[in-house]
């Protein structure tokens, strides 16, 4: 049966403390773990955090399930060539500026999505707890009997081709492109394409889960607003099968048991440890109404916070649509070098720094630590001569991946033939105008 989002129902807030119940009366009342749940359950502690984290960061959530997770076989180990974690020994660390077409489409080949993630940039390590990965994927096939659990981090998916249905713990979500998903640490899911193809961006979060960015100047509203991220409802499998497996990735390697019932069993939860969606579509842009260019950091959705106040293990930072009002000034963003990594896909439409031709949707940039980069040649010339006025950019939707550590590349983006071998020469066109006698 196809799932459209119109069959499926959520709960709304951010980092909210939740309940749901598929089943009247199946969450216990006054205590977590009574000597005989209703329905004869199971209560089971999902933990995303130390149990000593301080109230506002400890992340948990109860579960009352038919079965309790411990019933697999022993792990085996598997492989999954394409995705790689961090360290890792052949990954590459240079200063070039450096951008990809999009990857083709799986044609006749049949993948799902675990098998149709490919890596693309590393960063920090994973038995440490602190960076994250960046990685694209492919597929066209349903996972069916197969689930996944991610010991390793928090995966937030960037569809750009495709929707697709993320079959959960706790429930299911739907989401197309513009919208984003974020299934956290341990959770176990199927991710399948509601389309013939499913494409997109994947950020494997290996450090501090993501937050909503304080507001700061701006005031109590703005950017992205709590009621807007919506947690699926208890929706529970009650299937008793022999062929059904467990992936897991475990501190960079991959492992598969098996399992003889459907790991989708809880009837009830509650807890603010959960996954979650948000439409793009919903971001209220904060920008500029009198002059210059204001820093990115205004289009931050989320940040996962590194140990230092103020600087992002990993901003996820959007340029949706928006109105262009700055007055006497260079519209475009700002050529800059930077402390951060940037990694920048594309989702829709046109960026404004990169007309059309170059960078596609489905493809992505990356411009390191202190690697200059800006307007190509052709936006920055148009950028002199264009009248400035009111301008709503509508055919846009770009991210980022902003992270103050450092994007080691994976062999595959610099083996790739989608990688373009004459980026730096979109700059090379930019003509010289200075004159010593005119101000």
């Amino acid at each position: 049966m196809t799932v459209t989002a119109q069959d499926l129902s959520y709960q709304s807030g951010f980092a909210n403390h939740f309940e749901s119940e598929s089943l009247p009366g199946a969450l216990p009342k006054g205590q977590n773990s009574p000597q005989k749940a209703p329905y004869g359950l199971v209560a089971e502690l999902l933990s995303g955090t130390a149990f000593t984290a301080p109230r506002h960061e400890n992340r948990r959530t109860w579960l009352y399930r038919i079965r309790p997770s411990v019933l697999h076989s022993s792990y085996r180990p598997i492989v999954q060539e394409h995705w790689l974690s961090a360290p890792n020994s052949d990954a590459q660390s240079i200063p070039d500026q450096l951008r990809w077409d999009p990857l083709p489409s799986l044609g006749k080949e049949k993948r799902d999505f675990f098998e149709g993630v490919t890596s693309f940039l590393l960063s920090g390590s994973v038995s440490g707890k602190s960076g994250s990965a960046v990685h694209l994927y492919r597929c066209n096939q349903s996972m069916d009997n197969r689930w996944f659990c991610n010991a390793d981090g928090d995966l937030l998916i960037v569809p750009q081709l495709g929707q697709i249905l993320v079959e959960t713990e706790l429930g299911r979500l739907h989401v197309e492109p513009q919208e984003i998903v974020i299934v956290p640490r341990g959770i176990k899911f199927q991710v399948n394409p509601i389309d013939k193809q499913a494409h997109g961006y994947l950020l494997e979060l290996y450090g501090r889960a993501f937050e909503l960015p304080q507001l700061g100047p701006i005031g109590s509203n703005g950017l992205a607003n709590p009621r807007d991220f919506l947690a699926p409802v208890a929706a529970y499998q009650d299937v008793d099968q022999q062929s059904l497996c467990l992936l897991t990735k475990y501190n960079g390697r991959f492992f598969e048991a098996e399992l003889d019932h459907c790991p989708a069993d809880v009837v009830a939860w509650h807890g603010n440890y959960y996954p979650y969606k948000y439409d793009l579509r919903r971001f209220n842009t904060m920008n500029t109404v009198s002059f210059d260019h204001p820093d990115p950091s205004i289009f931050t959705v989320l940040t996962s916070p590194s140990g230092q106040p103020g600087v992002a293990n990993v901003d996820f930072v959007i340029f949706p649509p928006r109105w262009m009002v700055a007055e006497n000034t260079f519209r475009p963003p700002y050529y800059h070098r930077n402390i951060m990594s940037e990694y920048m896909g594309l989702i829709h439409g046109v960026y404004d720094a990169k007309p059309a031709g170059g960078f596609e949707p489905g493809g992505g940039s990356l411009h390191s630590c202190m690697s200059a980069h800006g307007p190509e040649a052709a936006a920055y010339k148009a950028a002199l001569e264009v009248e400035l006025k009111p301008e709503y950019q509508a055919d846009t939707l770009a991210f980022m991946f902003e992270t103050s550590l450092v994007y080691e590349l994976c062999p595959f983006a610099l083996e790739t033939t989608a990688l373009q071998k004459d980026y730096l020469s979109c700059w090379q066109g930019i003509p010289k105008t200075f004159d010593p006698d005119c101000r």
